[in-house]
This record gives structure tokens, C-alpha cells and sequence, in this order.
């Protein structure tokens, strides 16, 4: 496929998700304005062929209102849609980057090198479920785990690395796993599994901040920040369950999380901009790892 196409693909997407709904003639008039169109109308049958073409790749429907002739996007399963919308951004930027080439030493982009690693064989035994068998070798242990069985059963990106999360098969339990630690990657051709009818991707990592998962009970966390760090987490905020209460010289943040390892990092690089408020056990792991930090100082000065 040509990029110019892919291109008018994600045009044609974007154009109607952004005005909401459109009629075939508001769509021409806009299409006229791009450099796709040299000025001319868009085809009937191009649009139709567009419209198919989109579904199949994207799995994203174009439909039209019969009672005002109107095109409009079907939005179905919001986690699809989140999906959907991700490949839809990664595209357009590719695009973008692409017609950008002559400033590129001016351009600097995070890595995300476990893309590059086994991706496509872990997507393969998810979509034919296949376990995978492959070498893991983790950060804390020196030696490698060899021989190791799961079946994938999700993908989640998370801080510029993927990680897979399925059944370890010897284990019988459910193991997360990173795909930059991950060698030796086969597919298990001779394998087969189903996906648990009463397991939920989402469910799973519900109330965790990022990948690592705990069976502890889920917490109220409050949260109080300068006004300045509020508006960074208005803009991106730390979690899904995240609210607001705005006061004159600070705002409280509240969440509903499981006080895990990597949430407790994420505050700590946060220094004095974030206080932890609620509840008692997060302060204290708060407090530990702070005193643990100068304690270590306090030993390279002294």
C-alpha cells in the first residue's frame, strides 16, 4: 500500500470523527481543500472503496444516517476504540514524520525498544491462541529463566516498554511478562488454549497504576500538589479513577489504587510538588524509601 493512501485513510477518519457527522457533500468540500484531491471532487465509488478499506484495517465503521444522509463514525467497545485510536495517532505521526525528514536531526523521540523485540509473535499466539515459549531473564535474578510456557493472554505499553501478561502453563498462574527480557521467543504450534471466560484484561490491572499487579485490597489515595503539578495531572492524568478538589493554593487528587512498588516511585520522582495525604501505609512507604535515600547520601558525604 502507498503511504499517500494510508494517508488519505487517516484523513477520512479524522475529518469525520472531528466535525462528528458529515454528508457526502460537506466531505467533498473539505476533501477539496487537501492536497489529495489536485482540486477535484472525491469519487463515489473512491469513497465506498476508502470506507472498506478503513474497515478492514482499522476495524473502524463508517456508517450513514438514512434519515439525514449523514456519515458518522460507529464507536462500539470503548477499550477497541482506545486501540483503535493509538494505532490511529502512531499513523498519523509516522505521516507527519515521514514529509519531515529534511529537519529530523532537530527532532528527538522517546524509544520504545521492546516494540522491536518479539511483538509480532507474542500478537500471533494471542490471535491463534498459541502459547509461547521463550528464555526470561529479569533484573533481579543473575541467571536466566529457560524453557518458560505462557499463554498470552494481553498486551499492555507501558513506560516505553511492552509487557505481556498470560498463564504461566508449569506454574498455573498468571505472570507479567517484558518483551525486552524476553529471547528466544517460538511459537508453540502444537499448543492450544481458550481464553478464561471469567478473566478481564482490564479487570486485571483495574486498580494498579502501571504493570505490576498486586493481590493487596485497593486504597482510597488523596494526593495534595502546588497548583502548577495540578495542571500536569489535569493534562495527563496518573490513572484512570483520578478526581479533583480544587482549593486556593493546592488542589487534592483522589484515587482508587493498589499501593504497588512502581506507584510509589512515580510519587517519589515528584519531590516536594506531590504530598501523600491518605492513606497512613502509603505515607509510611513514602517516608521509608525517602529515608532509605538519605541514609545513602548521608554515607557518600560522610
Amino acid at each position: 500500500m502507498s503511504r499517500n493512501l494510508f494517508s488519505r485513510y487517516i484523513w477520512l477518519i479524522d475529518t469525520i470523527r472531528r466535525h462528528g457527522s458529515l454528508t457526502r457533500d460537506e466531505l467533498n468540500t473539505l476533501w477539496k481543500k487537501t492536497d489529495f484531491s489536485n482540486g477535484e471532487n472525491l469519487p463515489r465509488r473512491t469513497f465506498y472503496n476508502y470506507r472498506n478499506a478503513i474497515e478492514e484495517l482499522f476495524k473502524v465503521n463508517i456508517d450513514c444516517n438514512p434519515a439525514t444522509f449523514e456519515y458518522f463514525i460507529n464507536d462500539g467497545d470503548s477499550h477497541c476504540e482506545s486501540v483503535t485510536d493509538w494505532m490511529l495517532n502512531a499513523a498519523s505521526m509516522s505521516n507527519v514524520l515521514t514529509d519531515a525528514r529534511s529537519v529530523s536531526d532537530r527532532i528527538f523521540l522517546e524509544d520504545v525498544p521492546s516494540s522491536r523485540y518479539h511483538l509480532e509473535t507474542v500478537l500471533t499466539g494471542m490471535k491463534e491462541l498459541k502459547a509461547l515459549n521463550f528464555t526470561y531473564s529479569p533484573y533481579n535474578r543473575t541467571n536466566p529463566s529457560r524453557d518458560v510456557a505462557v499463554e498470552p493472554y494481553f498486551l499492555k505499553l507501558f513506560k516505553q516498554r511492552w509487557y505481556m501478561t498470560g498463564r504461566n502453563v508449569r506454574d498455573n498462574a498468571i505472570k507479567t511478562y517484558s518483551l525486552d527480557r524476553m529471547s528466544e521467543v517460538l511459537l508453540d504450534q502444537n499448543s492450544a488454549f481458550e481464553l478464561p471466560e471469567d478473566f478481564n484484561g482490564e479487570e486485571y490491572f483495574r486498580d494498579c497504576y502501571g504493570i505490576v499487579y498486586s493481590h493487596g485490597e485497593s486504597k482510597q489515595v488523596s494526593l495534595r500538589t502546588d497548583p502548577r503539578q495540578a495542571k500536569y495531572f489535569r493534562a495527563l492524568p496518573l490513572h484512570p479513577s483520578q478526581s479533583e478538589m480544587v482549593h486556593d493554593e493546592y488542589s487534592i487528587f483522589t484515587y482508587r489504587l493498589k499501593l504497588t512498588p512502581d506507584f510509589v516511585q512515580e510519587l517519589l520522582s515528584y519531590g516536594p510538588k506531590v504530598t501523600v495525604i491518605s492513606p497512613p501505609e502509603l505515607r509510611a512507604m513514602m517516608v521509608t524509601s525517602l529515608e532509605e535515600s538519605l541514609t545513602n547520601y548521608n554515607k557518600i558525604i560522610g
